[in-house]
């Protein structure tokens, strides 16, 4: 895979995140729209940017999506053969509504040791300066992290961290907003740092953050993590527990091709 990969791996190692193009079809990308509105059709009081990890314990559209091999193969390169699922999210910006994201670094917040990590940002809509798309400080990822005393405290609901690094210890002239199609996707270190605009179009933003593990990263919690699976290759003993994939019932769950294959999968 690192050979497949090797401009974008470069990329990736000298400025912390790298571009993908055309990774995904327009029929899975229309589906995983589709399934944003079931989200939020199933979840009212949610905002459309928190669409977290916690919902897809029981979601076998969202599992089938991140386990899907274009995006294991492009994970591969980056963390190797044992492919692990640590978060999925989504943050959908609504049209002149969406919340900005502040500059922050992901490996602030994740209980994970060590922190190795690798984040795919997949474009469910054309993501582009007025929307609000991601944008980054190349090279960032080879500084250290920012302490939480650092962090500015922005709790007046525009944003959706509510924390971020301020800006004036940073150097944001030098961001680089990440333009991306449907089915596009970017991938970016866990110490770079990054953030994104509110959504002043007419447009919507939709995507989805994939947070994929080695075998050998721990995640650090007593429970079972709501959606650590094992995706690809064969788990590390005694480092962390593993959830089944859920089966799709068509009594609950959002109907998606291939539904009846994915179940006859699981069962084998």
């Amino acid at each position: 895979m690192k050979d497949r990969f090797s401009h974008e791996i470069d990329q990736f190692e000298r400025q912390g995140y790298a571009i993908f193009r055309d990774v995904l079809d327009d029929a899975l990308v229309d589906e995983t729209r589709d399934h944003v509105a079931w989200l939020l059709e199933k979840n009212p009081e949610l905002r459309p940017e928190q669409l977290h990890h916690s919902l897809m314990t029981d979601d076998p559209f969202w599992v089938r999506l991140i386990s899907d091999d274009r995006l294991l193969d492009i994970a591969e390169a980056f963390i190797g053969p044992n492919i692990a699922l640590f978060a999925s999210h989504y943050i959908a910006k609504p049209p002149l509504d969406g919340k900005a994201v502040l500059w922050h670094q992901d490996g602030s917040y994740w209980p994970l040791e060590p922190m190795d990590v690798v984040t795919l940002w997949l474009a469910v809509d054309r993501s582009d300066t007025e929307n609000g798309c991601l944008r980054v400080l190349p090279g960032t990822q080879t500084g250290r992290l920012f302490d939480e005393h650092e962090l500015e405290v922005v709790d007046d609901g525009t944003n959706v961290l509510g924390t971020g690094i301020r800006p004036e210890n940073l150097a944001t002239e030098a961001a680089v907003d990440i333009v991306l199609n449907p089915g596009d996707l970017s991938v970016h270190h866990a110490n770079v740092i990054h953030g994104s605009d509110g959504n002043r179009s007419e447009r919507w933003r939709r995507g989805l953050t994939i947070r994929y593990i080695p075998a050998t990263t721990r995640i650090l919690t007593d429970e079972v993590w709501p959606c650590a699976f094992m995706l690809r290759g064969q788990p590390q003993a005694g480092v962390n527990k593993y959830r089944e994939r859920p089966r799709y019932r068509r009594d609950v769950h959002m109907p998606f091709r291939g539904a009846d294959q994915w179940n006859k999968e699981l069962a084998q």
